[in-house]
């Protein structure tokens, strides 16, 4: 059979972070024990046997904070470096607004033309067109339903004989 070693009972104030404070160094110095003897149970103190993780997952180790853990700064790039890519980025940013801006332009441009041929388009077709002038409001009145459905009104002053 093997052998199992337990560990040993760690007292409240080591649990909480206080390992080598001056009452356990008051407690070993009165015991009678050698600096030495201190480093080694100091050692022993700083791991803290762990039980098994209540996920049940043993092979999972303590996690560090973020805060303690040692950060590296990083590539460090000069002035001339920052000043130059901010200058870039400037540039690249004022070209795709000026792109967006032309194509906007241009659906505008096209919208206004659109606009502009329907207007003309309108203009042609009522000069165009070829007109009765009813003179006579009694005609009007015998006319049948489906003939008066035809007549349209249109004012006599704009059109040029």
């Amino acid at each position: 059979m093997e052998s199992v070693t337990l560990p040993r009972i760690v007292p409240y104030e080591e649990l909480l972070g206080t390992t080598n404070n001056e009452s356990t160094m008051k407690k070993d110095t009165a015991m009678g024990a050698t600096e030495s003897e201190m480093k080694d149970q100091s050692q022993e103190n700083a791991i803290i046997p762990r039980g098994l993780p209540k996920s049940g997952k043993f092979w999972k180790s303590n996690r560090k904070k973020a805060s303690s853990m040692v950060k590296t700064r990083g590539l460090r790039s000069s002035w001339e470096k920052k000043e130059k890519l901010r200058q870039d980025l400037k540039r690249v940013k004022e070209k795709s607004r000026a792109l967006k801006q032309e194509k906007i332009d241009e659906k505008e441009a096209k919208k206004e033309r659109r606009r502009e041929n329907l207007r003309r388009q309108e203009e042609n077709r009522k000069k165009s067109e070829v007109v009765q002038v009813i003179k006579n409001p009694n005609k009007m009145k015998r006319m049948k339903k489906k003939q008066l459905r035809m007549v349209e009104k249109r004012d006599t002053t704009t059109i040029k004989k």
